[in-house]
């Protein structure tokens, strides 16, 4: 089955304080788990930079990228959306080591406030989906985000449904 892309405008911030609020209020039905890890980027030349070529290839901008990913409970309804932060750290010389493409897992707290509260970055948020049906449920899901609907306490939403 072949997934798509689906278009969405929404906070990247509605979306982890939402999560936040489910899961004190005993869960939603949805799997999250987030992590971080650090990668190297070319540095892209600039007028003002006073490199040469060569001098340019061996820097490079050192980027930790923290990601979110939020999926139904039921792997078989087939969406996940994901938010996504990238925070550009300091520019990374030849010879410097780096923890780059080591993923740490850190939990959702954490997530949110190195990364979202603290509004350092460029967040994003993207959603697929495997079919219309599964698009459906995602829809579903993101009205009830972008209304900040939940689930009535002590009452577990079915598999598909999340308000």
């Amino acid at each position: 089955m072949e997934s798509y892309l689906v278009n969405i405008d929404i906070d990247p911030e509605q979306v982890v304080r939402w999560l936040m609020v489910e899961r004190q209020r005993g869960g939603s039905g949805l799997d999250v788990s987030a992590w971080r890890f650090n990668r190297r980027c070319p540095i892209e030349p600039r007028v003002e930079d006073r490199f040469g070529d060569e001098e340019r290839e061996d820097l490079s901008d050192e980027v930790t990228v923290a990601r979110l990913e939020i999926a139904p409970t039921h792997a078989g309804e087939g969406w996940r959306v994901v938010v996504a932060v990238e925070v550009e750290l300091e520019p990374i010389v030849p010879g410097q080591d780096s923890a780059e493409d080591e993923r740490a897992p850190i939990d959702l707290d954490t997530f949110y406030l190195e990364f979202i509260r603290s509004g350092r970055g460029t967040a994003s948020v993207t959603a697929e989906a495997e079919s219309t049906e599964a698009e459906a449920h995602l829809v579903e899901f993101l009205r009830a985000v972008e209304t900040n609907a939940h689930v009535p306490a002590g009452r577990r939403a079915r598999p598909g449904k999340v308000a």
